[in-house]
């Protein structure tokens, strides 16, 4: 088996993240600026080597090339499907009885659970209406974390949190919205967003989120 080096384990980890969400794979150049490289020639080596070590397929010349060999391989686990959520107005998150099958490396280190997402709220942030969301079940979370924040214990909404003494703002990722901020005695964490997953038949969207494997 080959051991791979410590740059080519990130290079292997963010491919694997950008195809879960992408049609199509990154060009060399998107790579090296996603991982802050300077030099297209030391990225072209250790893309090289993991061609070489069979993790990912030969370029051939091709400009976005870049596939993995054991996508379909990935290890599995299967996580609670806890309904929707608000990227937008709050909404109610009801509990479905469902499991959704999620690549192991897309998850946190404590437990997980899936939402889907309704509303546009956070698109500049890359999270659209109909993506799912790994959601790491913690009931803190730093400044400036995606979080599945609930309102008045009735509502939950996903928003980017910053924490005061004196109060909390759940901030959207568009222009065109208000950030929304209240005490923080009214906000209680549910969890900080770890991963997330999109499907592209958006008419299936909304219908069964644990279709999604």
């Amino acid at each position: 088996m080959t051991v791979l080096t410590r740059r080519q384990q990130q290079i292997h980890r963010f491919l694997r993240r950008y195809l879960a969400t992408h049609s199509e794979a990154p060009t060399l150049d998107e790579l090296c600026a996603a991982l802050g490289l300077s030099s297209r020639g030391s990225l072209h080596k250790h893309v090289q080597a993991l061609v070489d070590a069979g993790v990912l397929a030969p370029l051939e010349g091709r400009r976005r090339g870049l596939r993995l060999m054991d996508a379909s391989a990935a290890e599995m686990r299967s996580l609670p499907f806890l309904g929707f959520v608000a990227a937008g107005r709050p909404i109610e998150a009801v509990a479905q009885g469902q499991t959704v099958a999620v690549p192991d490396w897309l998850g946190g280190r404590g437990d997980c659970y899936v939402l889907q997402v309704r509303g546009d709220s956070m698109i500049e942030a890359g999270i659209l209406d109909g993506d799912w969301v790994v959601i790491e079940s913690r009931s803190h979370a730093r400044n400036g974390e995606i979080v599945v924040a609930l309102i008045d214990g009735e509502e939950v909404t996903l928003k980017r949190i910053l924490q005061e003494a004196e109060r909390v703002t759940l901030e959207p990722a568009n222009a065109a919205l208000e950030p929304l901020s209240v005490h923080p005695d009214r906000v209680q964490v549910q969890g900080v967003l770890v991963g997330q997953m999109r499907r592209y038949d958006r008419d299936v969207v909304g219908q069964h989120g644990a279709r999604m494997a």
